[in-house]
This record gives C-alpha cells, sequence and structure tokens, in this order.
C-alpha cells in the first residue's frame, strides 16, 4: 500500500508495507484523512505515537471496511465508517480497533466524516463528560474558528448552552457567529476576560493555548467554573494562583485524546460510543455539521500542513485518499 513517510521534515507518498487488522480490529480502505495540529507536531519529530500505534501520521479516515478482524461481530465488510485513530490515518488502509469506529453519518459527504471523528470525540470527552457542560451555561472556546471550535460551537448550541469565541480575523468572527456564538472576541483587540465577565464569567472554558492563558482564563471562570486544557500552543509553563481558584471554586483539567487506552473507564471505547449515541443524532437531524475549510490530495499532504500551520483555514483540512 501507500502511505505519506516523514523524512527530514517533508512529506512524501510512497510504497510502504501493507497492514491487516489483529483480533478485534477492522481494516479501512480509506477515501479520505483528517489533518490535526498533532499531525504537524508528529511531521516535525515532537510528538511520537503511544507504543504499539503504528507510526504513519493521522489521527482519524473515513472509508469502506475492507476486512473484519477475528471477534469483530458488530460490523460488516462494505459498510460506509470513519474512525478515531492513535495513527496511520494518511495511509490507502489503516487498521483501527472495532471500538473506534462509527457509521458515516447520514447526509454528510464521505470523504467530509474524515473531518469528525477527533473534533467529535474531543468536545464531548472534554466539554460534556470532563467538564459536565450543562443546558444554559456559559461556554468559552479559544480558537473557535477551527476543526475544534466550530464543532463545539454547534454542539453547545444544541445542548441549549450559551457560547463565547476567540478568534484572530474577522472572517473567522463571522463564521462562529453564523454557527451560534453569541460573543465573537477579536483576541488581537479584545481581552476576552472583560469581555466574558460582563457575560456572568464563562462555565466551562475549552483552551488550546495552555501556559499563556493559564492565569487570564482563572480570571474569566465563573463561581464553580471548569477549565479543560487541551493544547498547549501558548507554552507548558505558567504559574497558576491557588487563592483566584480557590476563591471560584474553580477546576483545572488537562487531557489528552490519543494516548486514552482503548477499553476501560474514558477510554476511547466508551468515548467513541458516547458520540455515537449522543452527538450523532445532532449531525442526522442537521444541528451540527462538519466545517471544511480546505481539501487537498493526499500527495499534497505537505502544502496541507502548510496551509493548517499558517492558520489561514477556518474548519478543517481534508486529505482526499481516492475518490
Amino acid at each position: 500500500m501507500r502511505a505519506i513517510v516523514a523524512d527530514s521534515g517533508r512529506l512524501t507518498w510512497q510504497t510502504v508495507p501493507d497492514v491487516a487488522p489483529a483480533p478485534g480490529e477492522v481494516l479501512i480502505r480509506v477515501t479520505a484523512a483528517g489533518v490535526n495540529r498533532a499531525d504537524l507536531l508528529q511531521a516535525a519529530g515532537n510528538y511520537p505515537p503511544p507504543p504499539g500505534a503504528s507510526d504513519i501520521i493521522g489521527l482519524e479516515v473515513s472509508g469502506f471496511l475492507e476486512q473484519i478482524g477475528d471477534g469483530v461481530t458488530n460490523w460488516t465488510q462494505g459498510q460506509q465508517v470513519c474512525a478515531l485513530l492513535a495513527g496511520g490515518g494518511y495511509a490507502e488502509y489503516v487498521a483501527v480497533p472495532a471500538g473506534q469506529v462509527l457509521p458515516a453519518p447520514d447526509g454528510v459527504p464521505l470523504e467530509h466524516a474524515a473531518g469528525l471523528p477527533e473534533v467529535a470525540c474531543t468536545v464531548w470527552s472534554n466539554v460534556v463528560m470532563t467538564a459536565g457542560l450543562q443546558p444554559s451555561q456559559l461556554l468559552l472556546v479559544h480558537g473557535g474558528a477551527s476543526g475544534i471550535g466550530t464543532h463545539a460551537i454547534q454542539v453547545a448550541r444544541a445542548l441549549g448552552c450559551r457560547v463565547a469565541v476567540t478568534a484572530g480575523s474577522r472572517n473567522k468572527l463571522e463564521l462562529c457567529a453564523e454557527l451560534g456564538a453569541e460573543i465573537a472576541i477579536d483576541y488581537h483587540n479584545e481581552d476576552f476576560v472583560d469581555a466574558v465577565r460582563d457575560a456572568g464569567g464563562a462555565d466551562v472554558i475549552l483552551d488550546i493555548m495552555g501556559a499563556a492563558y493559564l492565569d487570564r482564563n482563572i480570571d474569566a471562570l465563573a463561581a464553580d467554573g471548569r477549565l479543560v486544557i487541551i493544547g498547549m500552543q501558548g507554552g507548558v509553563t505558567a504559574e497558576l494562583n491557588i487563592a483566584k481558584l480557590l476563591a471560584k471554586r474553580g477546576g483545572v483539567f488537562a487531557t489528552a485524546l490519543r494516548a486514552r487506552p482503548v477499553d476501560g473507564p474514558a477510554g476511547k471505547t466508551e468515548i467513541v460510543a458516547r458520540v455515537r449515541d449522543e452527538v450523532w443524532p445532532l449531525i442526522a437531524d442537521g444541528q451540527v455539521r462538519p466545517v471544511i475549510g480546505a481539501e487537498f490530495p493526499i500527495a499534497e499532504a505537505q502544502a496541507a500542513h502548510e496551509l493548517l500551520e499558517s492558520g489561514d483555514v477556518s474548519g478543517k483540512v481534508i486529505l482526499r485518499v481516492r475518490d
């Protein structure tokens, strides 16, 4: 089979050894793969895959079930699916535990379904399962026009929540507003702390910045608010004012999806099952849709990475492996 190989920072489409499903796995003939910032880190040599995972880049795909491994009884060869991966997505075929596979949602083009598993599992596991977002509460999303951000806005609105976002351009802020964000903050010119405080404070904050925003995120929390950190674009080390956190009875969580176990409490199988039960119906009735900002042929993965790195794209970037 062919796959993208990262060599000295360059991505090339090459022949690599075939893969086959182990017991409990399925083999997917890949139609498209989603591009994530974790892929950029891995390509640069800064984010190695978890032990036992494929060293091929790619955390989500869509396609057709090509082969069913021993012990798998709930899937059928030929089904259209998408899947959450620990690696291996930038390829013609990928093997994945059956519990991490989702049916391709009705009404969504199969190639666009590749942009759903990572964002859907990230948002639901963090905003709902970890932070316990409730109807009428205020969710603040940093990077509101990103793949995760655009999905989080729609899911929160479907749950009856208010949404505030930060973004860095008028076009991105307008997109967030169209998706349902009622507070759209230009982080270049506005203080998100003041904007959110005026709305009563954020009950939940979904943060991709890490260290750079830690203190200000605490300031922006409402009483009993929860901050969930899922990225480190603003650094890894910061000072935490515990007195401010105590005064708000606040909680700070830091989570990662890729390294979670397949099974067990809050493992990938449980998260995927919750997403199928809770989020897929929202997609089916049109309340949530994938926001696709750009599509590239798989051989142009380098260009796709450069676009995502530039920040000049909203929503997800998709790599088309085959028509």
